[in-house]
């Protein structure tokens, strides 16, 4: 009896364990949501007009085009600007190698749409939501603009920056419903994990980007 009593709290005990691996960092993905609700938007017209957006890389095809999403983000961008609720845009984008350039992508589709070159900043070495946030402040000198990415990024793009010194508000494009459910599963697991690592980034190592 002993021994049969040792091995079953072995098992409770280790299932517990998993069970709390589990939940924190679920636990963790529900506060970026909640500390930042505030701060997050979906209709343009709610918030108060910005001098400046900033928009993220989301990926480009083979060809150069951006992909859905992230034309999705730059044409949220657009609409603000048309309504006159900004007058520039930032686009940080991964332009690591010459053959991948996501801001000239973002920077083509904004021009074909209206907006004026002039208008335009491209920050090309924007590799992570973090270095975005952070080149924004420390390389380009924003301390206020509106953040621009899907719904399902965007809390923990305005943690990030409101942590880095950017007073930001956001605008979530839709996400769930408009683009596949398998698509959205993997950027939703994928997120879990990314608001771990923007934690750690923002409270522990304090990495200084290029």
């Amino acid at each position: 009896m002993p021994a049969k009593f040792f091995l079953l709290n072995q098992r409770l005990i280790m299932w517990l364990l998993v069970l709390i691996i589990l939940l924190i960092p679920l636990a963790l993905n529900f506060y970026i949501r909640v500390s930042t609700s505030k701060y997050c938007y979906k209709n343009p017209e709610e918030f108060p007009a910005q001098a400046i957006a900033i928009v993220f890389g989301a990926g480009i095809w083979q060809d150069g085009t951006p992909t859905p999403m992230l034309a999705d983000r730059v044409q949220g961008a657009i609409n603000l600007y048309n309504i006159g609720n900004i007058q520039k845009i930032l686009m940080t984008g991964d332009n690591s190698t010459p053959n991948y350039n996501e801001v000239k992508a973002m920077q083509e589709y904004a021009i074909n749409r209206g907006v004026s070159v002039e208008d335009i900043t491209l920050d090309h070495a924007g590799f992570s939501t973090y270095e975005s946030c952070y080149r924004a402040k420390e390389i380009f000198g924003i301390t206020q603009a509106v953040l621009v990415t899907q719904n399902y990024h965007l809390p923990r793009a305005v943690y990030i920056c409101r942590h880095l010194g950017v007073d930001v508000v956001g605008l979530g494009m839709q996400d769930w419903g408009k683009f596949r459910n398998d698509s959205m599963i993997y950027y939703s697991i994928r997120e879990i994990l990314a608001v771990l690592k923007a934690l750690w980034e923002v409270h522990i190592t304090c990495p200084k980007p290029i």
